[in-house]
């Protein structure tokens, strides 16, 4: 599959206060974020030209930063105004936008209170995340080798950039099994969520999440489970045995980039793309154009 590579598109990208055309839009080899991973980032979805949840957000990469030490040189509301900013000079009105922050290269090696945070904001078009024509049949999933952390040996709560790199070995290693997609274990062995995105199960009727106390609590998880009590659908949010998997009816994901994703498999466990799914994701794009 042909993709072309994000420095060499075309279009414009907001970094440190200027509005650079896309392909210059660079930073310096030696920053301290490339080899520490002092870095945080949004992933946000703007439907005919409003961005959902869009100030959780840039309330959340705020905090992001906040808990790795990190102080974002601009407020929310000027990050608000700077992502419909670059949406409107790139002509974009569906898009993607991601939000970047990251420390310099004014010092290097572990401390780095010498830095300075750099800011930068992206948009562009993107359509699913996954196979669309996967909608009616569901991903698929592995167990990945790869656990979460605990809350205590990493910052958890934050999206932070480092936390992902698990996320993309475990993908990998699955995708070269020929699944879609890992699903990922806490460090205590329970079901924690997907690679990129929550994870939700259904149970006579019962919608089910894992309790977010080592990963991220999602704003698009947030959103889905609000419309499940305003349906009036069950809900329980505990922890999740693996063994439970087989005794599930219904599987899916959620996540800005994910949105809501019907799971058919996870290792040798089916499932169908079922009425409480449907209804859920039905009710969620719904809500993202209202």
């Amino acid at each position: 599959m042909s993709v072309l590579p994000f420095d060499e598109r075309d279009g414009f990208i907001w970094i440190d206060g200027e509005i650079k055309p896309w392909r210059e839009a660079k930073i310096h080899v030696l920053s301290h974020g490339m080899h520490y991973a002092s870095s945080v980032f949004e992933g946000e979805r703007m439907y005919d030209g409003k961005i959902f949840e869009s100030r959780k957000h840039s309330e959340r990469f705020h905090k992001s930063a906040e808990i790795l030490g990190m102080k974002i040189p601009i407020s929310v509301d000027e990050l608000e105004e700077i992502k419909y900013d670059i949406c409107k000079k790139n002509d974009l009105t569906s898009a993607y936008i991601r939000p970047v922050a990251w420390r310099g290269g004014e010092q290097m090696g572990v401390s780095a209170k010498l830095t300075k945070t750099h800011v930068a904001v992206a948009a562009w078009a993107w359509g699913t995340y996954f196979d669309a024509e996967k909608r009616n049949t569901g991903i698929s999933l592995k167990t990945s080798q790869w656990r979460k952390p605990a809350a205590n040996t990493a910052p958890t709560q934050s999206k932070a950039a480092g936390l992902y790199m698990i996320a993309t070995m475990s993908k990998h290693a699955v995708e070269d099994d020929g699944f879609d997609d890992a699903l990922m274990l806490d460090y205590r062995g329970y079901v924690a969520e997907a690679s990129a995105a929550n994870f939700f199960a259904v149970k006579d009727g019962v919608l089910i999440t894992p309790t977010p106390d080592c990963f991220l609590n999602g704003l698009t998880r947030q959103a889905v489970i609000a419309l499940a009590k305003d349906m009036g659908i069950p809900f329980e949010e505990r922890h999740i045995k693996p063994e439970e998997l087989n005794s599930f009816q219904e599987i899916f994901l959620t996540g800005t980039a994910a949105e809501v994703t019907a799971v058919g498999q996870i290792d040798d466990h089916k499932y169908s793309v079922g009425p409480i799914t449907k209804k859920l994701r039905e009710a969620y794009e719904t809500l993202v154009r209202s």
